[in-house]
């Protein structure tokens, strides 16, 4: 990376460089004086862990330099992995397994929300629909904070749980899943949307939302005519905020559609599914009477399925971005391409 950086010196001293060349050889020039940077200070922690073990200094304070070690680790797989971003958008949906499945989906979701109190991120809920026994059949929420999509884009995929449901009677363990998809937010200028594509109507929100519901035409539905994709929004007040979220869903749906597109072309080079947001493969199940958590995507089995459950989830995270960078390494850094050819 450090060679790449030098290339990256020659080329942005060229005369001859549009603005576009200009920006994108400058966010990677960028990208890898923040990758240097966490790497010194790693091997800075590390060195002073070593030395205050070396002095015999107490467990506790040894304990906090290793924590902040393990936060540096992870910000520097982050910088190393495929894709980036601050923004997110989330879908979880129940799949098979009826009721029980959409009390996991529940469970999911507050999952993700507890995870993200733990990072500081800000989450935003855009549309949620309930079951009578408090499942959910459908909930949409925005994520925004440091890496947010960086990290949940591992989350997406079919979530399995394995555990007796409130609903049986007989004891007998059930097996139900949920859908997870996980979208990165676009902003207006990056992708384009015509109105003369777009079917819009509005109609009565229903469910819960205290007593603007059932009183105006303030929910919408928004049909993308090319595609067919369908968003309806009905959490906002009023019928111009219930839009623009549809909005911001669609585009992020439209994107996405347009990513697996590109991936499906050139899915033969891809060394591993990890990311691409694909929902048809079983990524993670999640077994009660074990106490266990495996992510099969990495053969990655933990027994700590509560503190998981209440959003410790950057043990198996972290593990899932070390597996996709050795997995992509070559295209990680750059291997075999001049940053000009790339």
């Amino acid at each position: 990376m450090k060679e790449k950086k030098k290339e990256i010196e020659k080329l942005l001293a060229r005369p001859d460089l549009t603005p576009e060349q200009m920006k994108n050889y400058g966010m990677e020039y960028a990208k890898i004086e923040e990758i240097e940077n966490i790497t010194n200070r790693i091997k800075e922690t590390q060195e002073f862990i070593e030395l205050l073990r070396e002095e015999g200094e107490n467990e506790l304070e040894i304990e906090k330099y290793e924590k902040e070690l393990d936060q540096l680790y992870q910000e520097l797989l982050l910088l190393l992995s495929s894709e980036v971003g601050d923004k997110a958008i989330v879908e979880i949906r129940p799949g098979a397994g009826g009721e029980e499945a959409a009390l996991f989906a529940r469970d999911l979701f507050r999952m993700y929300t507890r995870y993200a109190e733990r990072k500081g991120w800000n989450l935003e809920v855009a549309e949620i629909h309930e079951t009578d026994l408090g499942g959910i059949r459908e909930v949409v929420f925005f994520v925004k904070g440091k890496n947010a999509y960086g990290i949940l884009k591992y989350e997406s995929g079919v979530h399995r749980v394995q555990r007796v449901p409130v609903t049986e009677s007989g004891g007998r363990i059930h097996t139900s899943t949920a859908t997870v998809a996980v979208l990165p937010e676009i902003e207006e200028k990056d992708i384009e949307i015509r109105p003369e594509d777009l079917k819009i109507e509005t109609f009565r929100a229903s469910g819960h939302g205290g007593q603007y519901v059932n009183k105006t035409e303030s929910a919408v539905r928004i049909t993308h005519l090319p595609t067919g994709i369908v968003v309806s929004c009905q959490n906002e007040r009023s019928q111009y905020q219930n839009k623009q979220t549809a909005l911001r869903i669609l585009r992020a749906r439209l994107y996405q559609l347009q990513k697996e597109q590109k991936e499906r072309e050139i899915s033969q080079k891809r060394k591993s599914q990890i990311g691409t947001g694909e929902r048809s493969e079983k990524i993670r199940t999640y077994n009660f009477p074990q106490n266990r958590v495996t992510d099969h995507r990495i053969n990655y089995t933990s027994y700590r399925l509560q503190e998981i459950l209440d959003g410790d989830l950057d043990e198996i995270i972290s593990k899932l971005i070390e597996h996709d960078i050795e997995n992509n390494l070559e295209e990680v850094l750059g291997i075999g391409a001049s940053v000009e050819e790339k």
